[in-house]
């Protein structure tokens, strides 16, 4: 086999990884790209100049990793359309689908296949995503590599030991940026309602989250928790926020809230299969 590979799915999540991985490096023309959509299909051949199909078929031919990157929904039609050239490629699958277990994939395709389940997140598109990554027990050291590898196009990478537990990646990193951009529609209208003009409101809550981000994640910087400490003066105007956050119960909403997608993530596994 070649070391072509093969996205199944043209989408935006696609997209980030085939740019990245071109931008380090790898040639255009080994990365084929099956999308119904034909507009889709013209700008990545347009914006990469990849191979593009749009058929399943005909892009996995001569390819020795599939990224499938289609909706969970129709994830079971897709690989069952393509399980006879999985059992006869033996491919390494990657599978960005949210909910999707090894075990289906695995199942769908015909069996015997080493699956790397992985769960991206939307700031990928930026280069600036964080994936979390489970290996089947088929996949030996060279494809956690290159799995990692190709993740690693769209920003850090994470690996995951329990299976289990990445439905709470799903719901931890993978839903994770919506929980921000609500906070930051929040903190936006609270400031046109004390009375600042949208646009201001709007420049001043965004910068501070983007501030804030980067002084989590700059190298050597402490954690959360010690950060907030630094920044919360005893009866200052910050401590009066975090009383009322904490009074009413963000902690437990935020807990709530990502049971509630790690769930879902769940149910989505059991209503696919």
């Amino acid at each position: 086999m070649s070391d072509n590979i093969a996205f199944i799915g043209g989408g935006n999540m696609a997209r980030s990884l085939i740019g990245g991985l071109i931008a380090t490096g790898r040639e255009p023309a080994s990365i084929h790209v099956a999308e119904p959509v034909a507009s889709l299909r013209e700008a990545l051949l347009a914006d990469f100049g990849v191979s593009v199909f749009d058929s399943g078929t005909d892009a996995v031919a001569d390819a020795s990793t599939w990224v499938f990157a289609v909706k969970p929904q129709v994830m079971r039609v897709v690989c069952e359309s393509l399980s006879t050239q999985a059992q006869t490629q033996r491919p390494l699958v990657i599978s960005i689908a949210a909910g999707i277990t090894g075990s289906q994939l695995e199942r769908w395709l015909g069996g015997a296949l080493p699956v790397v389940r992985t769960m991206p997140n939307t700031p990928a598109l930026l280069g600036a995503g964080v994936t979390g990554l489970h290996a089947s027990e088929r996949v030996d050291s060279d494809g956690r590599t290159f799995a990692e590898t190709l993740l690693a196009a769209a920003g850090e990478t994470v690996w995951i030991n329990d299976e289990n537990l990445m439905d709470a990646v799903t719901a931890v990193s993978g839903s994770g940026p919506a929980y921000v951009f609500l906070l930051a529609e929040a903190m936006i209208d609270a400031g046109i309602s004390e009375g600042l003009p949208a646009d201001a409101a709007r420049a001043l809550a965004l910068q501070t989250v983007l501030g804030a981000a980067r002084m989590l994640t700059e190298d050597g910087a402490p954690d959360a928790a010690e950060l907030r400490r630094r920044v919360t003066s005893p009866n200052g105007t910050t401590h009066a926020a975090i009383e009322w956050f904490e009074t009413g119960g963000l902690r437990e909403l935020v807990a709530g809230a990502i049971h509630a997608a790690r769930e879902r993530g769940r149910q989505l596994a059991a209503a696919n299969d």
